[in-house]
């Protein structure tokens, strides 16, 4: 997101000179510059505790016939760690035993700055939000094929597989 008008107080941003940032949208009422940003998302790849399982969900809005990854916007104020916790909870009412950052996606579509974590999760009943319409254990290298290929939740699971692959 770029500022056009200063969110404190309203006026007109102007462009800047900020060091090596280059020009910046800046506020000469308030004095401070508005850096361009992504909304900080996490995506979770939740994997059984036994690591051969992982937990995709279907939406109950948007596209609701493909599986996705739990994930979800991380909360003014809140760490990414606990928005990953959170998010687990919230939509599938599983709890993460572990989590682990992998790596940051950009994801053009919704301007969002998607932080990739695998979360160890205790296989239980699932729970599911009403914003899940459904949810599936899938055998680990089975999730590559029930994924939009080179969607980011795709290429999340292929790190994950890929760092276990040269880490073991």
């Amino acid at each position: 997101m770029t500022f056009e008008y200063c969110p404190k107080c309203g006026e007109k941003l102007i462009p800047k000179s900020c060091g090596d940032e280059g020009d910046v949208p800046f506020c000469s009422n308030c004095s401070r510059p508005f850096f361009p940003f992504s909304y900080p998302c996490v995506i979770c790849l939740c994997i059984s505790e036994d690591n051969c399982e992982i937990a995709l969900i279907k939406q109950s809005y948007g596209n609701t016939g493909r599986f996705v990854n739990v994930a979800g916007y991380i909360k003014n104020g809140e760490a990414a760690e606990n928005a990953v916790l959170r998010e687990i909870r919230e939509e599938i009412g599983l709890d993460a035993v572990k989590i682990q950052f992998i790596k940051s996606y950009y994801h053009e579509k919704g301007d969002n700055l998607m932080l990739g974590y695998a979360c160890k999760v205790r296989k239980d009943k699932f729970r599911l939000s009403d914003e899940v319409k459904s949810a599936e254990w899938f055998p680990l290298e089975e999730g590559l094929n029930a994924l939009p290929d080179g969607s980011i939740a795709w290429k999340l699971l292929n790190d994950y597989i890929n760092n276990e692959r040269n880490e073991g």
